[in-house]
Formats: structure tokens, C-alpha cells, sequence
């Protein structure tokens, strides 16, 4: 194994994998990095409800597995900014289907939900 193969014992299964973005916030957050680079201040103001800890525990796991990178610029005070790695931009479009179509289906998801509560 002196090449760099990953031994099948070692790789994240399927379910690790989705869970990345399977997460509410990584979700939204990729959503947003979508667009182009973020600082962490404009995340927090685009992503209403979620608390700075949450964010910043959002962005270190996204930032963990390659799905995001934190870039510290040398200013005073500093200046971060997030992005989407290659492989993570391979999302965005999957990503605005899937909220395309939440967005488009919320109300039949509520009413089913009330009716089921009902019955």
C-alpha cells in the first residue's frame, strides 16, 4: 500500500458520504457557497435560525472532508471567506433541484401532514 490506496476498511461507506450533505444545515450552507465565495457573517445573516456554533460546526465538518475550503486572508482584522471545493461544486445543481422541489411541494407535504395528524 506505498502508493496511497485507500484500503477498503479505511473509505467513508455511502451512508457517511450522504450524511455530509444530507444534514440540514451542510445543505443550505452549499446552497449559498454555490453562488461564490462567503464570509462566515454573510452565511450567518443568509441562513436565519442558525446559531454561530452551529455554523461554525457546519463549516469545520463540510471543511473536514473536502467539501469546503476556509481561506484566512492577512488583513486586520482578519478576513475568511468559504468556498466550494471542485468536487463539492458537482452538488450545486443537484441541490437547487432538491430545494426547487421542496419549495414546490411544501404545501401538499403540509396538508398530508395535517390530514394524517387528523385521522
Amino acid at each position: 500500500m506505498d502508493d496511497g490506496e485507500v484500503l477498503p476498511a479505511e473509505m467513508c461507506s455511502l451512508r457517511e458520504v450522504l450524511d455530509l450533505v444530507g444534514d440540514k444545515w451542510a445543505i443550505r450552507v452549499l446552497i449559498q457557497l454555490g453562488d461564490g465565495p462567503r464570509r462566515f457573517s454573510e452565511l450567518e445573516r443568509a441562513l436565519a435560525g442558525v446559531s454561530r456554533r452551529m455554523l461554525s460546526l457546519t463549516l469545520r465538518g463540510l471543511e473536514r472532508n473536502s467539501l469546503v475550503t476556509r481561506k484566512v486572508y492577512p488583513e486586520v482584522p482578519p478576513r475568511v471567506e468559504y468556498t466550494m471545493t471542485p468536487h463539492a461544486a458537482e452538488l450545486d445543481e443537484p441541490l437547487h433541484a432538491l430545494s426547487a422541489w421542496a419549495a414546490k411541494h411544501r404545501a401538499k407535504v403540509s396538508a398530508a401532514r395535517q390530514a394524517f395528524d387528523v385521522g
